[in-house]
C-alpha cells in the first residue's frame, strides 16, 4: 500500500473519531466565535472532518505527483469520501441542521453511482471521478464543514451560508449522477 491509499485509509479512521465528537456530549464547554455560539465538541469535530476533507485533496496531490495511482486508490478515494460525508449529513439532519430530504438525495446518489462503479469494476473498468464529480465533492465539503461549525462567521451577518452551499452541493450531486450515468450507460444497457 503506497502513501497516498495509507492516507486515504486514515480518513475513513478518522470517521468514527468525528462522530464520537459530534454526538458525545463530553461536557467541554461552549465558545462564542464570530458571533456564533459552538460546543467545544463540535469544534472538534468540525476540525476531524475539515482535517479528514482535506486529505482527499493531499492524497490526490501526492498519487499525481509521484504517479502513484493505482486501482486501489481509484477504488478506496471516492469510497472514502462516501463514507466521510454520509456520516456528516447523517449527524447534520440529527442536529437539525440539514433538511432529510436533501441528505437522502445526497446519499441517493453516492449509493447509485457505487452501485454502478461496482458494475464497472466488475467488468474491468474503473473510473476516476470527473471535474463534475471533483465539484460535487468541494461544495459538499464546504457545505458540511459550514453546517457543523454553526455557520460560523456568516450567522452575525444573519446569511445562512452553510444551507445555500447544501443546495448548491445537491445541484452538483444531481448534475454529476446523471453525467456520471449518462456517460456509462453502455453499461447499463449490456447488463439488461
Amino acid at each position: 500500500m503506497n502513501l497516498p491509499n495509507k492516507i486515504t485509509v486514515s480518513r475513513i479512521l478518522l470517521i468514527p473519531i468525528f462522530i464520537i465528537f459530534m454526538i458525545v456530549d463530553f461536557k467541554m464547554g461552549t465558545l462564542y466565535i464570530g458571533g456564533t455560539e459552538l460546543s467545544v465538541e463540535h469544534l472538534i469535530g468540525a476540525l476531524l472532518f475539515i482535517i479528514a476533507a482535506a486529505t482527499d485533496w493531499f492524497d490526490g496531490h501526492l498519487a499525481r505527483k509521484h504517479n502513484l495511482i493505482t486501482n486501489m486508490g481509484k477504488f478506496l478515494d471516492p469510497l472514502a469520501d462516501k463514507l466521510l460525508v454520509s456520516a456528516a449529513l447523517v449527524i447534520l439532519v440529527e442536529l437539525g441542521a440539514a433538511p432529510s430530504w436533501v441528505v437522502i438525495i445526497i446519499i441517493s446518489r453516492e449509493f447509485a453511482v457505487t452501485g454502478l462503479r461496482l458494475i464497472l469494476a466488475g467488468g474491468g473498468e474503473v473510473v476516476a471521478a470527473n471535474q463534475l464529480g471533483k465539484i460535487k465533492t468541494a461544495t459538499q465539503l464546504v457545505a458540511i464543514a459550514s453546517l457543523l461549525m454553526n455557520n460560523i462567521f456568516f450567522e452575525a451577518f444573519g446569511i445562512p451560508f452553510g444551507l445555500i452551499m447544501l443546495y448548491i452541493a445537491l445541484f452538483y450531486t444531481i448534475w454529476s449522477g446523471i453525467d456520471y450515468f449518462y456517460k456509462n450507460r453502455h453499461v447499463l444497457l449490456e447488463s439488461m
